[in-house]
């Protein structure tokens, strides 16, 4: 057996016995919360508070998060909660991902020519998935929290009613979608002032929503998907050129599914799993990198190492990823230590191997921002990472006329034709082709970490670049550092195709950067920070818990 293999098991066998020693432990000494925006995490110590556990304060927080901060979530999203439940130990992703509509076709973003056109994939209601963050909120009030859903949705409705300033990343985001927004009369109503960004400090109101958000809390599901809200929904969307019908609403349901897991050098890593894309990409570029001493290299051989394994990774969820209800996915071999020592020979330390000889087709470079995540701990030891998205900043900007619900965009994470990049350049073939009720793949990546004294719970928004994010947030917290460092860090990455490495300013200095080239990298810096990681670490030694909230954003995290 190869040494790097051998390595692999004795970790993993050497995890098993840490877990059985550690099996009791005592409870944290504080609940933590860092969420990306004050309000949210405000809804969360408040549901806290009121004898609410982690998975209570997780719907507090979410919905509030749809309501202060719509560039990134929303009722008319979707996306993963990650859970840890203490009493029991079990721990378990809900799958709250869109879905295709029924009437959707494969060649639904064609044109006459048989050329994808990006437009219908982002803008407008055609390119809206059934939304599943209204029933992930009611299963996890239901299955998983202590508290009545009513409560928990209080904040989240008295935001709406009562309205919030709207912040400078508000008016921002909203700037980048303008021409869409102006075109649904209703989203135009709720998010512009007078037809154009709102002045800063403007109060932002949601009637419409306070009141769908309400109908959500009396009738649980069935206030979103049937009765009057789901009528609203369809009829808006169908009179605006978009395929929904009342089937498509009532037979959407959450999955739950068993997560992701592996070990690195020791750390138990628990993260999303199909149609996320995260957890499997995230645990084969550490399974790459296991066999490397990363603190013994300079740091350009260091981040070499990093960027080629990201290449792989990141080649074989382009291949082979997409829901694992509709497709076969090949999990047990992308996991496997032998498949990611047969990667691993083919890096390099002198050169690289161009995507080109992993695949032929270079899509051009294409940046964007994107979705929202928290992280919760209570007093018990319970945890919740949570990854939710609309797709682009304020989705499609389409809100069917009474509802007050922003629709998502995330049509465009399917594959609506092969090799050609969606909006964030990330490839794929049949696996994730639009199918009716089909979830799109996604690269949302909530996370646990756990060694012998430590458990780590983050994630982050960022689209493509998320798994990378979160992938270096990781190689940090084996290094032994917090989650003040986790979200600060300088962030650099590689999705396969397009054949360049991205890094935000800063990212990569520039002795890096030629060192780098001369080993055959390419380049392709992005104009603006990226990533809203939101973390939170609890030493169970000593009981103490930190949190983190990323400075490239405008969140809060507070330990209590």
């Amino acid at each position: 057996m190869p040494n790097s293999v051998n390595n692999h098991f004795r970790s993993f066998f050497l995890f098993i016995l840490f877990l059985a020693v550690h099996a009791a432990v005592a409870a944290p000494r504080q609940a933590a919360i860092a969420s990306a925006h004050p309000l949210a995490t405000q809804a969360g110590f408040e549901i806290l508070r009121q004898g609410g556990n982690a998975f209570d304060a997780a719907v507090a927080v979410s919905a509030a998060l749809a309501v202060v901060e719509p560039a990134g979530s929303g009722l008319g999203g979707g996306g993963f909660w990650l859970l840890h439940r203490v009493e029991d130990g079990k721990r378990v992703m809900l799958d709250g991902r869109e879905r295709a509509p029924l009437s959707a076709r494969r060649d639904m973003y064609l044109d006459k020519e048989g050329r994808f056109d990006s437009t219908r994939s982002i803008n407008g209601p055609l390119s809206a998935g059934i939304p599943g963050t209204p029933a992930g909120l009611v299963y996890l009030a239901e299955q998983y929290g202590r508290r009545p859903l009513a409560q928990s949705l209080a904040p989240a409705i008295r935001y709406a009613r009562e309205g919030f300033a709207v912040s400078e990343r508000y008016r921002r985001l909203i700037a980048f979608r303008l021409d869409v927004v102006r075109r649904s009369p209703a989203a135009a109503r709720i998010f512009l002032q007078q037809g154009d960004v709102p002045e800063a400090g403007f109060n932002l109101v949601q009637k419409n929503l306070a009141d769908t958000l309400e109908r959500l809390a009396a009738r649980g599901r069935a206030g979103f998907y049937g009765g009057e809200a789901a009528k609203m929904l369809v009829e808006g969307v169908r009179a605006a050129g978009g395929i929904w019908d009342m089937k498509d609403l009532a037979d959407y349901k959450v999955v739950e599914r068993q997560p992701i897991e592996g070990v690195y050098k020791g750390i138990r890593i628990t993260s999303a799993s199909p149609p996320s894309s995260g957890g499997v990409v995230l645990i084969e570029a550490l399974n790459i990198l296991s066999s490397y001493d990363l603190s013994a290299l300079d740091e350009i051989t260091r981040k070499h190492l990093i960027i080629e394994a990201m290449r792989r990774a990141y080649h074989d969820r382009a291949v082979y990823l997409g829901d694992p209800d509709f497709v076969p996915l090949p999990l047990p071999r992308l996991l496997s230590a032998y498949y990611a020592a047969g990667l691993r020979s083919t890096i390099r330390f002198d050169g690289v191997l161009p995507s080109a000889r992993l695949a032929g087709y270079v899509a051009p470079e294409v940046e964007g921002e994107n979705t929202t995540h928290f992280s919760i701990l209570d007093r018990e030891g319970n945890r919740v990472a949570a990854t939710l998205s609309i797709n682009l900043p304020f989705g499609s900007g389409f809100v069917p006329p009474g509802t007050g619900v922003l629709l998502n965009d995330e049509m465009d994470d399917f594959a609506s034709q092969r090799d050609v990049p969606n909006r964030y350049g990330l490839v794929g073939g049949d696996a994730n082709a639009i199918a009716p009720g089909k979830r799109m793949l996604s690269s949302m990546t909530p996370t646990f970490l756990e060694d012998a004294q430590r458990v780590a719970i983050l994630g982050t928004p960022g689209g493509s670049r998320i798994i990378s994010m979160v992938l270096l947030a990781t190689l940090e917290f084996a290094a032994g550092a917090g989650p003040d460092a986790w979200v600060q860090l300088p962030r650099f990455h590689h999705q396969y195709l397009p054949d360049r490495v991205q890094y935000e300013p800063g990212g990569l200095n520039d002795d890096e950067i030629d060192g780098l080239k001369k080993l055959g990298h390419r380049f392709k810096p992005v104009s603006r920070s990226y990533g809203n990681m939101q973390a939170i670490l609890w030493d169970k030694s000593s009981g103490k818990v930190l949190a983190a909230s990323d400075p490239r954003g405008e969140g809060l995290a507070v330990v209590q």
